[in-house]
């Protein structure tokens, strides 16, 4: 590596970042990476491994740091705590690093800083865990059950006692071990006849190609530098989107000249989807809250040149008399917690709490309340979120039936039977992370009653 200081330093700017301004994570590193790309290959590699692993082992490094400084964690400095995480997590995850070099240069690091006064406890600290990396302790796995899981997988205490109570001791250690693990980027091939065509010009710029889990049209590719300078994203012919995710445009059963009401809908994956599901008819109105997160969808509309989809600024939370009963399918895709993307948007972690869940369950059911007007008699309703969390989830999904002429309709004859289940048959499905190699998402099919009546 050319120059080690100036990548740390990166890095440690960018974890200054989000503790000061709680910059999205996964929007900071894009643009860090943009921002240098006349840095060679590798250097740009170490600025995002090192960066996402400080942030995805967080809570792991903590607790790693507690057992070896003579200071309280909460006590330390956040300036000092980030030196340390990023160089604990060099010295125990980056086995290409010597232990040396990681203190080294987090004491070069400090002192640049203006902390020269305080290296000597930097290198005292990452020195003492160097040589004590056998002698790690974890709480015990009998007594303190949600504990260990929380250093283990660094993961939120609060949140393994929650998956826990939902999924067990087994399912939650497989959630938490796939989020740690490395993710994959899954890309939809707009034009799945043209897959082999595709696949063959990703080759040829270096990249290479796995076939999804669970979608013919999904790939998983890696090998690339920037994703912006592949041709097949920059022209259109793919678009990033997690298999997952894809299952939802493939769970509303779209047949061709549909009025689709995709109202929380930016960046656009899922109005893009459907639009290329509908073949040049039919039309989707893709909506979001604000100004900024439409520019995103006709950004992606631009580059995709979709003529079948409008973007405009709507708030979901309010009705609009002249969509009433308009649309054959409502996408709502709403606002969630997002622990089932954790794995590539590691600050979910220290941002999601308890409180926020049920507030976001809350604000779930406002948004059914005005949207499910907008479905004609006869029409569907998606429901989905990219979160594990059955207050998000399961919960609203039988409120929704309760309380609405809907009900739940199986989604078997819609989507690839490698996913179907008892849930799919019952016309809903909660992937977990890691499961089919894709990100937690939960999708839930509703049918609108002829009648259109309300329940009370």
């Amino acid at each position: 590596m050319a120059d080690n200081l100036n990548t740390r330093a990166i890095v440690y700017d960018m974890l200054m970042s989000i503790e000061k301004e709680n910059t999205p994570s996964h929007i900071l590193l894009s643009q860090t990476l943009m921002k240098y790309q006349y840095l060679d290959k590798r250097d740009r590699a170490f600025i995002s491994r090192l960066f996402r692993g400080t942030l995805e082992y967080e809570i792991f490094l903590d607790g790693v740091i507690r057992q070896f400084s003579s200071v309280r964690l909460n006590k330390i400095k956040p300036p000092i705590k980030i030196i340390l995480r990023m160089s604990v997590y060099q010295i125990l995850k980056m086995d290409h690093i010597p232990d040396a070099a990681a203190c080294d240069e987090a004491v070069k690091l400090a002192r640049k800083r203006g902390l020269k006064n305080l290296s000597g406890f930097v290198n005292g600290v990452l020195r003492n865990i160097s040589r004590n990396k056998d002698n790690i302790r974890y709480p015990d796995a009998d007594r303190e059950t949600a504990a260990c899981l929380s250093m283990r997988y660094s993961m939120p205490e609060w949140l393994a006692s929650m998956w826990l109570q939902e999924y067990g001791f087994e399912t939650t250690a497989k959630m938490g071990q796939a989020m740690l693990d490395d993710q994959k980027t899954s890309v939809r091939v707009r034009n799945p006849q043209n897959i082999e065509n595709v696949k063959e010009a990703l080759a040829a710029e270096g990249l290479q190609t796995e076939p999804g889990c669970i979608l013919p049209e999904a790939l998983h590719i890696s090998g690339y530098d920037y994703l912006g300078n592949v041709d097949a994203f920059a022209d259109g012919q793919i678009v990033v989107q997690d298999e997952s995710a894809m299952l939802a445009a493939a769970a509303a059963g779209i047949a061709g000249g549909e009025t689709i009401i995709d109202v929380c809908a930016a960046p656009g994956g899922k109005s893009m989807h459907m639009a290329d599901l509908l073949h040049e008819s039919g039309h989707v109105s893709a909506r979001d809250l604000t100004e900024a997160k439409v520019i995103r969808i006709r950004e992606n509309l631009l580059r995709t040149g979709l003529t079948n989809v409008s973007a405009e600024v709507k708030d979901a939370l309010e009705f609009y008399p002249e969509d009433e009963a308009k649309a054959d399918i409502v996408m709502a895709d709403l606002p969630c917690s997002g622990l089932g993307v954790m794995g590539r948007k590691a600050d979910i972690k220290r941002s999601v709490t308890p409180e926020k869940i049920a507030a976001l369950a809350a604000l779930q059911r406002e948004i059914l309340t005005v949207v499910q007007r907008y479905v004609k008699p006869g029409g569907v309703l998606i429901y989905s979120t990219c979160t594990v969390s059955k207050a998000e989830n399961e919960e609203n999904m039988h409120w929704f039936s309760e309380h609405f002429p809907f009900h739940l309709e199986s989604m078997d004859a819609y989507v690839p039977a490698v996913v179907h289940s008892e849930q799919t048959k019952d016309g809903w499905i909660q992937i977990l992370p890691g499961q089919y190699q894709s990100d937690g998402f939960f999708i839930a099919r509703f049918r609108r009653s002829q009648d259109g009546g309300m329940k009370c």
